[in-house]
């Protein structure tokens, strides 16, 4: 039976995201989706992706991802990963879900 790998496209900090990772569920935490194993490319070549290479560094040492359901823009079953992305939002037709601004001790 072949592993899954899902490819995860969310926003961060003004940016679009584009990786994959072989696990992916509905955290305990309210409100996040949990993400495990990600997935980079094998470069066996020497061409070197700078885009790739950044994202395989900033998550090395991370086991688990929580990433909030509002910045997922969509999660995709594939039959193989491909080439993780990252690149500006502006210009995007994508948008965070809006959220209400929190207000401490509850409704005044």
């Amino acid at each position: 039976m072949a592993k899954q790998i899902f490819k995860v496209i969310f926003l961060n900090q003004g940016q679009v995201y584009e990786l994959y990772a072989k696990q992916i569920y509905q955290s305990d935490l309210y409100g996040f989706i949990e993400v495990e194993e990600f997935v980079f490319g094998e470069k066996s070549q020497l061409v070197v992706d700078p885009t790739e290479e950044k994202l395989k560094a900033e998550f090395s040492q991370v086991k688990r991802s929580y990433i909030p359901m509002t910045a997922i823009v969509r999660i995709d079953e594939v039959e193989k990963e491909g080439a993780v992305k990252v690149r500006e939002a502006k210009g995007d037709k994508i948008a965070q879900f809006p959220m209400p601004p929190f207000q401490p001790g509850g409704e005044s």
